[in-house]
């Protein structure tokens, strides 16, 4: 039987299964970050997501849709509708036909709602949310300054 106290202080990391992988978010939680004990339970303070689905990344900043990139080809997509939006929930589709919309964060699973004045986009269904490299991040500030 292996020593108890040992497991305690072994750090944990995500399950296999899970759809974190690096520096990946989980949708619609709290981060923990290290803190006094190890861990921060405040708000999110990071102002950068990708929204990854089979297809596309949704760039955001500050809760807004600053880029969209065909996963494929990497180009980034100019004329994307999704562009200077906010993303308004999320919107689960079932075998049967049925719908569950999400007026939260969109979750794994569930397709990312865009609502506009006659306009509205359904993304494909969203696989997991990860933070930007710092390096794609100073290429949105070119992009927009130059």
């Amino acid at each position: 039987m292996k020593d108890e106290s040992a497991a305690l202080h072994q750090t944990p990391r995500p399950h296999p299964s899970s759809s974190m992988t690096g520096d990946a978010l989980p949708v619609g939680r709290t981060l923990r970050a290290k803190g006094a004990r190890g861990e921060y339970r405040g708000p999110e303070r990071r102002r950068h997501r990708v929204f990854v689905t089979r297809n596309t990344e949704y760039h955001f900043r500050d809760g807004f849709c600053i880029a969209v990139r065909d996963r494929r080809t990497g180009e980034f997509l100019h004329g994307h509708l999704a562009l200077s939006r906010p993303v308004h929930g999320g919107i689960r589709f079932f075998p049967n036909g049925a719908i569950a919309p999400n007026t939260g964060e969109p979750r794994p699973g569930e397709s990312l709602y865009f609502a506009s004045d006659g306009r509205d986009l359904v993304t494909s269904p969203l696989e997991h949310v990860e933070r930007p490299s710092k390096e794609l991040v100073l290429a949105y500030t070119a992009r927009r300054s130059g």
